[in-house]
């Protein structure tokens, strides 16, 4: 029961207090265009499997309705659906007598981990992948649901694409050490999956390019350094300390498989060229049922839910939440929460242009907030692939009649990774004042706290 309110609260002030991330903009963004009739990689730029989008498509009026708060709200509720699976799987893969206990330390260790609930609740891909891999997971428990598994697994891969690897790690499991009839289940619905996912693409002389250009995108980035995993690696056990600490007072004799696919991911994510230690959390919960059914400690459960609450409630996340760092003595407290601040510029963008439909911006959550479209190039924000010729002709022609940029404009060099050149950055900000003219601004604003401008179209 205590572990339950705990993951209430957490949820509740990740939903409110957790900080803006460009990523949730453009994901929404994307789902919204889906809704609309339109096609990832033929319609407009995307950088992963093209599952995320349509299953949200199926939420959109949540969005256009209450804003990014409804999203993170239908977001959460999916990564809770993923977490009880988890937990339902470790209840199946314990030894007798130990199978409450598996499921109670497997929810603990993912529902009351704010960081992991966090990511979780955030509009990226990890909720929904993290839902696909605790079905397929469980589904593998049971002998008759081989071929469900290989199309969870698969929508997992279609979803996130790292996470295709899962699907290797798991045939060849299958191949080894159960029955091929478990094999050809698997194998079959997997492949069956990606194909209605991923055939008509490479079919259609239109989607092609755009697919290549996404999985182009993961290889062109730049940056790769040894003190960048050491710092990943450094955070990801920060973050998840009592999943390790419990996974170090266990015997790993069961379900080595779990430790095995989770570690081929792993590994996958460590070296890309920016390693994120959130790149991680979707095969979290493969970690955290292997750590829980095999841990030999007595009052496991008590030792989780005490390790579970002090990481969370102590977690540098809720500080980074509500100040902006230290002013010499003083500490800089945020006036209110991001989530606030962006429904705040949203009611501003409306006030300068009422029952608009268009909003000139790489920040889409501001897009999606004021439930209106950007540039067609633009659909990924920040991370859009345009340069200083595209915005010279966009801005030469018919342009909406607010624009807001933070500090990401024209900063993010598409794919690298690298910051442009200053020229270029400043080349781009003489286009946008020949055209706009500055209506308000915003300190601190959305993700890393740059400031926001608001402008209105000259007359």
């Amino acid at each position: 029961m205590i572990g339950i309110v705990a993951f209430l609260i957490l949820g509740a002030a990740a939903i409110w207090f957790g900080g803006l991330n460009q990523d949730e903009g453009w994901y929404l963004y994307a789902a919204n265009l889906v809704s609309e009739g339109l096609v990832p990689f033929v319609d407009f730029d995307f950088t992963q499997g093209p599952i995320m989008p349509y299953v949200y498509a199926a939420f959109s009026s949540a969005w256009k309705n209450f804003g990014l708060l409804g999203a993170r709200v239908v977001t959460l509720s999916l990564g809770a659906l993923g977490i009880m699976f988890s937990a339902l799987t470790a209840r199946r893969l314990a030894d007798e007598g130990q199978k409450k206990s598996a499921f109670s330390i497997t929810f603990l260790l993912l529902a009351v981990n704010l960081y992991h609930v966090y990511y979780l609740t955030i509009p990226k891909t990890y909720a929904l992948a993290s839902l696909f891999i605790a079905v397929g997971f469980y589904l593998l428990t049971f002998e008759k649901f081989h071929f469900l598994s290989g199309v969870m697994l698969a929508l997992a891969g279609a979803t996130r694409f790292s996470l295709a690897a899962l699907l290797v790690v798991i045939a060849i499991y299958l191949f080894i050490h159960r029955r091929i009839e478990s094999f050809n289940a698997f194998i079959i619905g997997a492949i069956i999956t990606l194909g209605a996912v991923f055939g008509w693409f490479m079919t259609d002389f239109t989607a092609e390019p755009g697919l290549l250009k996404a999985i182009g995108y993961h290889a062109a980035r730049e940056g790769f350094s040894p003190v960048m995993i050491v710092g990943s690696l450094s955070r990801l056990v920060r973050f998840y300390l009592p999943i390790f600490i419990v996974l170090g007072l266990g015997d790993f004799k069961r379900s080595r498989f779990l430790a095995l696919a989770f570690a081929v991911v792993f590994l996958i994510h460590l070296f890309a060229p920016h390693p994120y230690e959130d790149y991680q959390v979707p095969i979290m919960s493969l970690l955290a049922v292997f750590a829980a059914i095999n841990i030999k400690t007595d009052r496991a459960e008590l030792m989780t839910l005490g390790l579970a609450l002090a990481i969370s409630f102590g977690s540098p996340l809720l500080e980074k939440w509500t100040s902006d760092g230290q002013d010499r003595f003083w500490t800089i407290m945020k006036p209110k929460s991001e989530l606030a601040m962006l429904r705040e510029a949203a009611r501003e963008i409306e006030a300068l242009d009422p029952e608009g439909t268009e909003l000139l911006t790489e920040d889409t959550y501001l897009a999606v907030e004021t439930n209106r479209h950007v540039p067609r190039r633009l659909a990924m924000g920040p991370f859009s692939d345009v340069d200083l010729l595209y915005w010279k002709e966009l801005l030469e022609g018919e342009t909406a009649k607010v624009a807001a940029f933070s500090g990401y404009a024209f900063a993010i060099e598409v794919p690298k990774g690298n910051e442009r050149s200053l020229e270029e950055q400043l080349a781009t900000w003489e286009l946008v004042k020949d055209r706009y003219v500055l209506a308000s601004t915003k300190e601190r604003f959305g993700q890393n706290s740059t400031t926001l401008l608001i402008l209105k179209k000259k007359e």
